[in-house]
């Protein structure tokens, strides 16, 4: 996920401070990896230094002083650009589990044994990610994301079963390499 082109698309919204715009990609993105506040300030002078952005003012309301960001024409141009763009299909798939199981076999492991633990963990994140999407107060980008989520376990899932019928035929393929 673009951190730049995510906070560009929450200053669409309007001028923001580096605090809310955290508060809200969190909130938008719940399944996401929470920003870090200096990923969002490093972010947000990367894009006033490039022009996508602009400080509109500051304030203090109270507390620290604030900065308040805003987009600019070029940085509205920017996120439309990148919204509009087709994320092509990834030509290779990096599979840690793949990779696991053949260094299993290559190590003389039990990939068997492998695959069964890691099935069990996917398991146990579908649960979670069950009860999360159907819990009550659960609006529609949590439903949303976790539903990706939960498609994405499904195929690693089929794959481990598809997978661990033909480890006999991966390891003679393995060992006789």
């Amino acid at each position: 996920m673009s951190t730049r082109h995510i906070l560009l698309g929450l200053l669409a919204a309007g001028p923001s401070h580096g605090y809310d715009l955290k508060r809200r990609h969190d909130e938008r993105f719940p399944q996401a990896r929470p920003l870090a506040y200096g990923q969002v300030y490093t972010t947000l002078q990367r894009l006033v230094r490039d022009g996508l952005a602009e400080v509109e003012g500051t304030d203090a309301d109270g507390g620290p002083e604030r900065t308040l960001y805003r987009s600019t024409d070029t940085g509205s141009g920017e996120l439309a650009r990148w919204a509009g763009e087709i994320a092509p299909p990834a030509p290779f798939v990096t599979n840690e589990i793949f990779a696991k199981v053949v260094v299993s076999i290559l190590a003389g492991g039990d990939p068997a044994a492998y695959l069964r633990a890691q099935r069990a963990a996917h398991m146990e994140r579908m649960r979670q990610l069950t009860a999360v999407k159907t819990g009550r107060n659960a609006d529609l980008a949590t439903v949303l994301s976790a539903d990706y989520a939960l498609n994405h376990l499904d195929a690693d899932l089929r794959w481990m079963n598809t997978t661990a019928a033909r480890l006999t035929t991966l390891t003679a393929e393995v060992d006789g390499a």
